[in-house]
């Protein structure tokens, strides 16, 4: 069984090997084989999401072969690279989860535009209104902006909308509603501070 929490391992030429060899006795359709279970997991994170795709794939790989080296039971390598996919997805979702707000674009341009004195209130208030949020909105928003360029942002709103199957349009208005939402409880939660002082 393959656990969510398995540390990666560098791919070392022996797990290659080991990896080549389930894949195709052949050694030159091995490597096309190999290429092939590549691109099919590239495509996976591509339409799914969960980070960058060829680093996701690689990381779904070495920890294929290393669970091969192990002599692990896996009567179907393209099945059982596919569950360890859907596993560093999950993984890469929770971390993206739990990532600390300053490190979200967005929020970093908000926080240097605020007043220092309003910051701790500002955060803790958005800290506490996304933790209120269902954890699919909470996932989505913060999936939605996390990009640093304009082409990033680009990919990763594509690659959203085609996971969620919606158009782009109807991504960007269900990301608003949540932004609303996010932002009516902030300003409930400001508004007995503002009076306060």
């Amino acid at each position: 069984m393959v656990r969510a929490n398995d540390d990666v391992q560098a791919l070392t030429g022996e797990r290659l090997a080991g990896l080549l060899a389930r894949l195709h006795a052949d050694p030159e359709q091995a490597g096309r084989e190999y290429e092939r279970l590549r691109q099919t997991l590239i495509r996976f994170f591509d339409w799914r999401g969960g980070g960058p795709p060829d680093e996701c794939a690689d990381e779904c790989i070495d920890r294929l072969a290393r669970r091969l080296d192990e002599q692990a039971p896996v009567l179907d390598v393209y099945r059982f690279a596919l569950g360890i996919a859907r596993l560093v997805r999950l993984e890469r979702q929770r971390q993206a989860m739990t990532t600390p707000l300053d490190l979200v674009p967005e929020l970093r341009a908000v926080q240097a535009s605020a007043p220092a004195a309003e910051d701790a209130a500002l955060l803790d208030g958005f800290d506490h209104c996304l933790a209120a949020l269902p954890a699919d909105s909470r996932a989505l928003v913060l999936g939605y902006y996390n990009a640093t360029t304009p082409a990033e942002k680009i990919a990763n709103r594509r690659r959203l909308s085609t996971s969620m199957g919606l158009s782009e349009n109807a991504l960007r208005s269900r990301v608003q509603r949540i932004r609303n939402r996010l932002e009516s409880c902030i300003r409930a939660r400001l508004a007995p501070k503002a009076h306060a002082s």
